[in-house]
């Protein structure tokens, strides 16, 4: 596997120790989240939107409406950034100004690419596989006007970066010493609650919505 190369622009600047190159590290922060958040200079001015994604390999495949005005932006191959976050921890300090936070981020920087015809299908499938995997099999077939009102851009991974803190408290020594206030680490996690099915619906769930919950969840009767 290669490892990731820095450029100027995916270059850490502050608490460069906190950086990785294991490209490992970069699909495991992608494919953990669930949202990503584009940036771009749309009309002059800088935005930055939550989008959903799903990676295949080295490609970061971007989902979103053939109306919205970042998408026809991003698809015109100008330079554009996608973050994801993943919040792992608050750290309590003694000190507020040495409070923090564990978290492990990715920075993808490069061009996009619009996609049609049989890449922009298997682009949707990643991107339903990522968010909602199964349900490509399960669900209804997206229909022809479905199809055109999505777009689905494609971008490379080889441009990026990972940074990533994971310890705890870090205190100047006099604080330390004092023993003043209380210091550790309140961790976070994110997990999927039972499956609530729409009133209307009569199938019942799925394993692949309820494998997702873990396997304590029992299926509906």
């Amino acid at each position: 596997m290669t490892p990731l190369s820095p450029t100027p622009r995916s270059t850490l600047t502050r608490k460069k120790d906190r950086g990785r190159t294991d490209r490992a590290e970069l699909y495991a922060v992608l494919d953990e989240g669930l949202v990503c958040h584009l940036g771009l200079v749309l009309d002059g001015s800088p935005v930055v939107l939550p989008t959903g994604y799903g990676r295949d390999g080295e490609t970061l495949y971007l989902h979103g409406s053939t109306g919205s005005p970042s998408m026809r932006a991003a698809a015109t191959e100008i330079d554009i950034c996608v973050t994801v976050t993943l919040l792992d921890a608050v750290v309590y300090s003694r000190s507020v100004n040495d409070h923090s936070m564990n978290y492990r981020s990715a920075v993808v920087h490069g061009r996009a690419r619009a996609l049609s015809g049989d890449e922009k299908w298997h682009g949707l499938r990643v991107l339903t596989d990522h968010l909602a995997p199964g349900s490509w099999e399960h669900a209804r077939e997206v229909s022809a006007k479905e199809f055109a009102a999505v777009s689905v851009l494609a971008l490379d991974l080889a441009e990026a970066s990972v940074k990533v803190r994971d310890a705890g408290a870090l205190d100047h020594p006099d604080d330390v010493e004092a023993d003043a206030a209380w210091a550790g680490v309140l961790p976070i996690r994110m997990s999927f609650g039972e499956p609530d099915t729409d009133p209307k619906c009569s199938v019942p769930v799925p394993a692949h919505v309820v494998e997702r919950v873990g396997p304590s969840t029992k299926l509906p009767r």
